[in-house]
């Protein structure tokens, strides 16, 4: 399809760009995207690291769904001022996953158990987005909104899937290592 897309370029006033082909997440195009259900995620700062986990300063767990009678799991990311995104001695806590009840905050319980004591915490809860179609003919490609995964794989298999439906092939890392190997020698 040969048709431009006008966009406003964001920050920038009024400036337009024109395009071919469109990639964005779906605040963008929220006619075109549908709600496949909800996430959870509560950001905790605490005076501590989290119990049990030798006093690191960043540390991931993952409570398994079958542990707390679930069909989701329980995601739990930590990190601290070695990070440089915390003063020293507060850690900050992120409590997520895909919301099952009417209750949502019930459901985070038992990781929320694991931080405590908490010395504040911020609730949000947040659709889950999908695009309605594949992008290929319109040229529009659109991302899924984030889920509660705290480890970026299902970022990363939508961005090769946004890929992949834009050029019709799969993306070719080795093809990558390759052109980095001619243009700064070998590793």
């Amino acid at each position: 399809m040969n048709e431009e897309y006008d966009v406003i370029v964001l920050g920038t006033g009024l400036t337009i760009a024109r395009c071919k082909q469109l990639i964005c997440d779906p605040s963008y195009v929220k006619d075109r995207v549908e709600k496949v259900g909800q996430v959870i995620r509560v950001i905790c700062i605490l005076s501590h690291p989290i119990k049990n986990t030798n006093d690191a300063n960043s540390c991931q767990i993952i409570i398994p769904q079958n542990q707390v009678n679930r069909k989701s799991d329980i995601y739990v990311c930590m990190i601290s001022s070695a990070h440089n995104v915390a003063a020293q001695g507060k850690y900050i806590a992120i409590v997520s996953t895909t919301v099952e009840t009417k209750e949502p905050e019930k459901e985070i319980r038992p990781a929320l158990e694991l931080l405590e004591p908490i010395e504040q915490k911020f609730v949000s809860i947040s659709d889950l987005l999908v695009p309605k179609d594949l992008g290929t003919e319109s040229q529009i490609f659109i991302s899924r909104t984030y889920d509660a995964t705290t480890h970026f794989e299902t970022t990363c298999d939508d961005i090769k899937d946004i890929y992949k439906r834009m050029t019709g092939s799969e993306f070719d890392f080795e093809e990558m290592k390759r052109k980095k190997n001619d243009i700064y020698g070998e590793d």
